[in-house]
């Protein structure tokens, strides 16, 4: 295999979002596993839809996914640029060869005129084409009508018989019948090159050896492939992988978690599992393997294991592994992932103290298996990280308004004071306690519970109490009891 070259080439009118992420990951996945170069080519030219910054947001993608382009804006491997608004000379002088070659003609059709032509043919059920109107003008007249100022697009001068073959590296062999092909514009009237026209060019002047793009677009190749063989150039070898459908297999959307992955990020997805699950989708690393990191996908990845139908994008799969993944971070780590989430809710300040990162650092390990994202984990450690102001009222009633609760509170409060602050010293203290009450022990660790974090459900009491410190469990416990039943 001569040295591999892929693109990455979207557009920016939006924000990157999971298909986007899928597409670059295996492009990226397929050039280190040949020890090819990854490009990233922003096609901008069409302007109007074209967003502000956006390379700086595609930048920021690709630094939160953790993989990046080889070449590409700002990084030029000598095929530049990498704008695609900045080759449109590029894509003009291609189109002026095509013309003086006769492989491609000016076509003065006006819109008007186009349209009516395609709502004839969908009444007569044809598939809309161009009947090739400006194909029979002499070379005399074309002259004449581009002299005069004409407004005219430049189109291909297509085959009208016969098929094409295009030959998949995911899907296999897939033919097409030219006759429903027609004489697709190259240049529009601005001045501006089309989809298929600039993509071409620009593939076969950055030496692109693959392209690796969802099957959305196994219909632009034919024509891709006529443009190549009318530029006399050899076309790179295409793998269309599968579409990304929503649970309900429709096509992928907002609603169905087509979201930004700005959104992912500020929901307390880790990168590391949003690009496990993105290899997943639509790949097979083979066995019943779920979990790898981007090294080890890069080393298995192929093509051959690419599936041919449709991927199913599911988030509950991609929240599960993303609880792995949050559960293997040791306590720094943690803390470091987790920190700007708690910040946000007003957890820990900006620049909290030895003594205060040490307190939610303890805090946050506690909860860690207990949450699925970093924003799960920062609601659940809001439980301990501030003092309860409201109860769970089902427990507030079971608990804190039976006979005697504010006693029971008081006298735990009491015993607490003095007691080895481990887990196994406090429950030892729970335990003494409620026998020489003549209580069951649930009638302590209940309102236990309660009292310090205002809810009935948790991580293991004892465990708990020893994380929150004497301090603070005495101080609520007291809290909870002057708020009891006596």
């Amino acid at each position: 295999m001569a040295m591999v070259r892929v693109r990455f080439a979207p557009s920016p009118t939006g924000q990157p979002h999971i298909g986007w992420a899928r597409t670059a990951l295996f492009n990226w996945l397929f050039a280190r596993r040949h020890g090819g170069t990854f490009v990233l080519r922003i096609e901008d030219t069409d302007q109007k839809r074209a967003v502000a910054g956006a390379r700086e947001v595609f930048d920021a993608a690709f630094q939160w996914l953790g993989f990046t382009y080889d070449e590409g804006p700002g990084r030029d491997g000598g095929y530049g640029p990498y704008l695609q608004s900045q080759r449109i000379e590029s894509h003009r002088r291609v189109a002026g060869e095509l013309l003086d070659q006769g492989r491609a003609y000016p076509c003065f059709c006006t819109p008007e005129e186009i349209e009516a032509r395609r709502a004839e043919d969908r009444r007569l059920g044809r598939p809309p084409r161009y009947p090739g109107t400006c194909r029979q003008l002499s070379q005399e007249e074309r002259r004449r009508r581009m002299a005069g100022g004409e407004p005219y697009v430049i189109r291909l001068l297509a085959p009208e018989e016969g098929s094409i073959v295009v030959h998949d590296l995911v899907r296999g062999d897939v033919s097409f019948d030219l006759a429903l092909l027609d004489d697709f514009v190259l240049m529009k009237a601005d001045g501006t090159p089309t989809y298929n026209f600039a993509s071409v060019v620009d593939d076969a002047e950055m030496a692109i050896t693959h392209v690796l793009r969802a099957d959305e677009h196994l219909a632009n190749t034919p024509k891709q492939l006529i443009l190549y063989q009318a530029m006399g150039r050899t076309a790179p070898a295409f793998a269309h992988v599968p579409m990304i459908l929503a649970p309900d297999r429709a096509k992928l959307s907002k609603r169905h978690g087509a979201t930004p992955l700005a959104e992912f990020m500020a929901q307390g997805y880790l990168p590391e599992a949003v690009v496990n699950y993105l290899m997943l989708l639509g790949w097979n690393p083979g066995g019943d393997r779920e979990f790898l990191t981007l090294t080890e996908g890069a080393q298995l990845f192929s093509l051959d294991r690419v599936q041919k139908n449709p991927a199913v994008y599911d988030t509950q799969k991609m929240t599960w592994i993303n609880a792995h993944y949050l559960r293997q971070l040791g306590e720094e780590e943690l803390w470091q992932r987790a920190q700007p989430f708690l910040t946000a809710r007003d957890l820990v300040p900006d620049q909290p103290s030895a003594d205060q990162a040490a307190y939610a650092k303890a805090v946050l390990s506690l909860m860690q298996s207990r949450a699925s994202t970093l924003v799960e984990l920062a609601e659940a450690a809001a439980v301990l990280l501030t003092e309860p102001e409201e109860f769970d009222a089902q427990g507030v009633h079971r608990h804190f308004e039976s006979p005697g609760a504010a006693g029971r509170l008081t006298a735990l409060a009491d015993r607490l004071q003095g007691a080895t602050f481990d887990a196994a010293g406090l429950e030892a203290a729970i335990t003494e306690l409620a026998g020489e009450m003549g209580v069951a022990r649930a009638e302590l660790i209940h309102p236990a519970r309660l009292a310090v974090s205002g809810r009935t459900v948790g991580p293991g009491l004892f465990e708990m109490l020893s994380v929150l410190g004497r301090e603070r469990t005495v101080a609520r416990l007291r809290q909870a009891a002057a708020r009891a039943s006596s």
